[in-house]
Order: C-alpha cells, then sequence, then structure tokens
C-alpha cells in the first residue's frame, strides 16, 4: 500500500485528488441523467399539439416521426435519465441503473441509424458520444463499479426527493418554460 492509500483509510488525513472510477461513473451518472432527462421532457411536451406542429420548425427530424413516437422516446429519455441517478443513489434496486444506461445508448444507436438513413450526418457524433458514455456507465455499473443494493433508508428518500426536485427546477420548468413561450 502507497501513502496515497494509506491517506484515505486513516482518520483525520486528507483524500487523494485522483479521481477514482466510482466518482467519474456517478459524475456521468448526473450529468448524462439531467441530460437526457431534459432533453426527454422536451419531447414528452410535444404530446402538445399545437407544441408538435411548430416543433419541424426548430428540430427537422421531428416531420419524418408520428408525434406518438417522439412522445414515446421522450418518455424513455426522462425514464432513463431518471434512472441513471435514482436507482444507485438509493441502492433500491441499483442494477436498474446499468439497464437504464444500456436502454439510452440503444436509443442513441438507433437515433444514429436513422439520422444515417435520412443524410443527417451532422447529428450522428453527438448520438455516438451520448451513446458511448451512456454504454460506459452500463459497463461501469454493472462489472467495474456495481452499487451494492439496501433498504431504502428515510435519507434515501429524502435524498431522492431532493434530486427529483432539482431535476423539476434545474430541467422540467426551463425547459416547459422555453418550449411554451419562445416562437419557433
Amino acid at each position: 500500500m502507497n501513502a496515497t492509500q494509506t491517506a484515505t483509510l486513516l482518520p483525520g488525513r486528507t483524500r487523494s485528488k485522483k479521481p477514482t472510477m466510482n466518482g467519474v461513473l456517478w459524475a456521468l451518472q448526473g450529468l448524462w441523467g439531467l441530460f437526457f432527462a431534459g432533453s426527454g421532457f422536451g419531447k414528452v411536451l410535444l404530446a402538445d399539439d399545437a407544441l408538435y406542429a411548430a416543433a419541424p420548425q426548430a428540430v427537422a427530424w421531428y416531420a419524418a416521426v408520428p408525434q406518438a413516437l417522439i412522445v414515446f422516446i421522450g418518455v424513455v429519455e426522462v425514464l432513463g435519465g431518471i434512472g441513471l441517478i435514482l436507482p444507485a443513489m438509493t441502492r433500491v434496486q441499483p442494477k436498474l441503473t446499468p439497464l437504464a444506461a444500456a436502454g439510452l445508448a440503444l436509443t442513441m444507436v438507433l437515433a444514429a441509424g436513422f439520422h444515417l438513413l435520412r443524410g443527417e450526418f451532422g447529428l450522428i457524433p453527438a448520438n455516438l458520444v451520448l451513446g458511448g458514455v451512456a454504454a460506459f456507465v452500463a459497463v461501469g455499473r454493472w462489472n467495474l463499479r456495481p452499487v451494492a443494493a439496501s433498504a431504502l433508508t428515510t435519507r434515501g428518500v429524502v435524498k431522492s426527493v431532493v434530486v427529483l426536485v432539482g431535476m423539476v427546477l434545474l430541467v422540467f420548468a426551463p425547459t416547459w418554460y422555453s418550449m411554451t413561450h419562445t416562437q419557433f
């Protein structure tokens, strides 16, 4: 054991500043969770016929996809985004986190294929990066640094409520406001 490892184990000592795999996975889960939840919520809002009618002016591929499919993709992304964070954070069914990440990775692979068929080559790199990171989180939480399951605690419930309220305030509310108060 080296001095850095010893320092992280002894009380009163400072921790190493070196990023850990667990820290990297948590950072990616948080960022990707917020991104997918926000992106998905914007698609869910397209259940409103007036928003759906105006949406192709902002995002060209929306015109090629039925409204119900866009809303479904949005629901998948919102649930996947939440699934990247809450199951691992609460330790209740933490195996749902890598499954959510794998589902989001698959969604991005399908999106890349869709854009490839439409000749929208400029959108494919974003799909590949988003899907690649989601796949990394899936592998990381499934094999490299899985989160152990435990019983739901009051602290876990409070953390979940804080995260969900944070998502509403920082992601869902601004998305709703910008989509309902901005002309496309």
